[in-house]
């Protein structure tokens, strides 16, 4: 059974009120994680076992630097991730543990589909968890001065899961320190995991229980709504004004049917606020996205992951495939990074220039796209660089 020291707790939860400072010698930067814990209550030979032996990662900064997969368009990103192999082992997964996931839709009002969608992608349904050493990848990435505010808490979680008997100094996973099945990091699973199997510790590296009820807990935690869709695919009329397009527009249901927007398969759940959505402008899919699609993005933040990992769990759960249309080629790498330096220099905020289509970006394309007067569905071409 758990139980937790509340100051530790509190601590890799919320962060501590002093980090130790990022940078610098690597050896004095863990005595000062280690003399942190050991300041916030945690037991000096506790900490001393964690932190023996570990080592920083360079191989866990190039990962960090190099994400380059999230530079792929929707449609290349979708069909490269949803073959038919994962397709039917989903479907099949969804039988062999109809139990689990009854009780996760019962108990945290998550669907099965989003669960088997994340469980694919993450890790194909557990074959592939990572072989990154999370201890050494967590102290890499809070040493590192990108993102310590992120990381250092993770640290002082996986401690803590340490002194309960949960977590082994030599255990593997993602490069960014996410364990298990459906790749959670250490202050998820302290707060959030459950031992769905029923053997008194949490164990989301072996246990499909434990890891998919976890998984839902936290979808639950951040906001998920029982009963209501994510994700349905629709047709938008030529007329449609495209400058309401993206996520920062939301109306409810009745306003966007009353402009034209048809669900190609099911019903429009009336009485929900919604967004349209064009991952690859107004020649590509359209989807009305729902408050449970944001929620997703507490999983991963990058869109054209979430907006996939959707879209397959409604396949999943017996959508149709979609339309794919003729969209506009997608820039190249270098192209894309041109066009957000030029946004850049016209006062848009779009975040790190790293040649990724990001939200920051596609608003900040949909926004000039109005101002050039050619239609603002957020997806950004040649003609568009070349205007600006």
């Amino acid at each position: 059974m758990r139980f937790a020291l509340p100051i530790i707790l509190s601590l890799a939860l919320a962060g501590p009120a002093v980090s130790a400072p990022c940078g610098g010698d690597f050896a004095t930067f863990v005595a000062a994680m280690k003399a942190e814990a050991v300041a916030a209550g945690q037991a000096t030979e506790v900490a001393d076992a964690f932190f023996a032996g570990v080592q920083q990662d360079g191989a866990v900064l190039k990962a960090d630097r190099s994400q380059g997969v999230f530079r792929k368009s929707f449609l290349e990103f979708s069909q490269s991730l949803i073959s038919k192999n994962r397709m039917e082992t989903g479907l099949s997964k969804a039988q062999e543990w109809d139990a689990i996931f009854q009780r996760a839709e019962d108990e945290f009002g998550v669907p099965r589909g989003i669960l088997l969608a994340f469980w694919a992608f993450e890790t194909d349904f557990g074959a592939v968890q990572g072989d990154f050493n999370t201890r050494n990848a967590l102290l890499t990435l809070a040493h590192d001065c990108r993102r310590p505010e992120l990381f250092q808490p993770q640290v002082l979680a996986a401690l803590e899961l340490f002194r309960l008997g949960e977590f082994d100094p030599t255990t593997t996973g993602a490069w960014a320190g996410e364990i298990g099945m459906v790749q959670m990091l250490p202050a998820d699973i302290l707060e959030r995991g459950v031992d769905g199997d029923g053997d008194g510790v949490v164990t989301l590296k072996t246990s499909v229980p434990d890891a998919l009820l976890s998984g839902a807990k936290m979808l639950a935690h951040h906001g998920w709504r029982a009963g209501e869709p994510w994700l349905q695919e629709v047709q938008l009329p030529d007329s449609f004004d495209w400058s309401l397009t993206g996520l920062a527009t939301e109306m409810p249901v009745e306003q966007w049917a009353a402009m034209g927007v048809q669900v190609r398969q099911g019903k429009l759940p009336m009485g929900l606020p919604a967004s349209v959505l064009l991952p690859q402008g107004r020649k590509g899919p359209a989807f009305l996205v729902y408050a449970n699609f944001k929620t997703l993005f507490q999983w991963n933040q990058s869109f054209v992951y979430v907006t996939t990992a959707a879209y397959f769990a409604t396949r999943l759960m017996g959508a149709d495939p979609y339309s794919a249309g003729n969209p506009d080629p997608a820039l190249t790498l270098e192209q894309m990074t041109e066009l957000q330096q030029k946004l850049a220099a016209r006062g848009h905020d779009v975040g790190k220039i790293d040649g990724i289509l990001g939200a920051a970006t596609r608003v900040a394309v949909q926004k000039e796209q109005e101002r050039l007067g050619l239609p603002a569905d957020a997806w950004p071409t040649v003609d568009l660089l070349g205007l600006l």
